[in-house]
């Protein structure tokens, strides 16, 4: 049954920040699927949250940093594929965002699975293109160097 047909479908609402400081992006180096993987601080839009929220609390458990959000990068769409034959894909919907460092709070912990906290030049994190957690993540990066920005306002919550 497709899901035109009555079947059920939502896509994982997930949100991400690039947050360059000194000509380096703040990285997420994190366990997924048994493998140590790159990503921006990242995380799943939780209920009774905005987007914005989202961001700057996953940003928050990830890195221990404090940021303040800038821009809005863009929406993107992603299909992972299935892990094991019989698994179904999963769908994402990701909302990237350009935020600033404010402040570390070293005391803070990581978010389980989260391995550390790096800063790391645009060049690096593209050449270790095999260890990002998505496409998504060189994605994001390559329209925030580009220049792509829109304001916050485009998102409300109502």
């Amino acid at each position: 049954m497709t899901y035109r047909e009555g079947r059920f479908w939502q896509p994982d609402v997930t949100v991400a920040t690039v947050v360059e400081r000194d000509g380096r992006l703040l990285i997420v180096e994190e366990t997924s699927k048994g493998r140590l993987v790159l990503n921006q601080p990242a995380g799943h839009l939780e209920p009774d949250e905005s987007l914005q929220e989202a961001a700057v609390r996953e940003a928050r458990e990830e890195t221990r940093w404090d940021i303040r959000l800038t821009a809005f990068i863009g929406a993107y769409q992603w299909s992972a594929p299935p892990l094991d034959a019989g698994d179904k894909a999963r769908y994402y919907l990701r909302f990237a965002f350009v935020g600033e460092a404010v402040a570390e709070d070293p005391s803070r912990t990581l978010d389980d699975g989260i391995a550390r906290a790096l800063w790391m030049t645009p060049d690096e994190l593209e050449l270790a293109s095999d260890r990002h957690r998505s496409p998504l993540v060189w994605r994001t990066v390559a329209d925030y160097l580009a220049g792509q920005r829109h304001p916050l306002a485009l998102l409300q919550q109502a």
